[in-house]
């Protein structure tokens, strides 16, 4: 009879805790709190001068792109359109240097085809069929390379007038400088003692 009633308890004890699981198990997760404040940033505005100063390196390029030394001056950097022409000038030369003369060899090979054993300027006697040909290879490829060189310029002054007017808002001057000076100074040794002390004092100025 005790057995009974001590298994009936058991058992009876298994039945809550059971109940008591289910119970437990189903509760809803909890939920974020929602009533915490999200701070919204505000956009940053920027004033008239500073978007003035920030589209300077694309104005600078486009009248570059537009007018080669045009960029230049629209930096204030008048001393660069010599420069700038003075390069193109040059390119131009060797361009009509090894255009000429290629032309003058791609006529002089082309005579010798049509008339073999014969030579039509008595200065090029001394070459053969094949010297002629590597001459005016060789003036061609010099003239196709002027011609690249001119646009790696082009693109050069390009970027030039860019980065120029980049490091506008950059205080490049002189007037930049770093000095060091001695100082002297007071330490606290106790609550109402100072002790003097010798230290060094940086000041940049910008």
């Amino acid at each position: 009879m005790k057995l009974k009633i001590l298994l009936g308890f058991i058992f009876m004890c298994f039945l809550t805790q059971t109940d008591a699981l289910s119970q437990v198990t189903g509760i809803p997760p909890a939920k974020s709190d929602s009533s915490k404040i999200q701070v919204k940033k505000e956009p940053v505005l920027k004033d008239s001068a500073r978007l003035a100063i920030e589209a300077m390196p694309r104005r600078a390029a486009m009248r570059s792109l537009m007018l080669p030394g045009l960029g230049q001056i629209y930096n204030k950097r008048w001393w660069k359109v010599p420069l700038v022409y003075g390069g193109f000038i040059g390119i131009g030369l060797v361009f009509e240097f090894n255009h000429r003369n290629y032309k003058v060899f791609l006529k002089e090979a082309q005579f010798r085809e049509l008339n073999p054993e014969k030579t039509e300027n008595p200065l090029y006697s001394g070459y053969t069929n094949e010297g002629i040909i590597q001459i005016k290879d060789a003036y061609r490829r010099d003239r196709d390379l002027s011609v690249l060189a001119g646009l790696g310029f082009y693109a050069i002054t390009i970027i030039d007038a860019y980065v120029d007017a980049k490091f506008f808002r950059f205080d490049i001057s002189d007037e930049l400088s770093l000095k060091v000076q001695p100082s002297v100074g007071q330490v606290p040794v106790h609550a109402s003692a100072f002790s003097p002390a010798i230290g060094l004092k940086l000041k940049l100025s910008l």
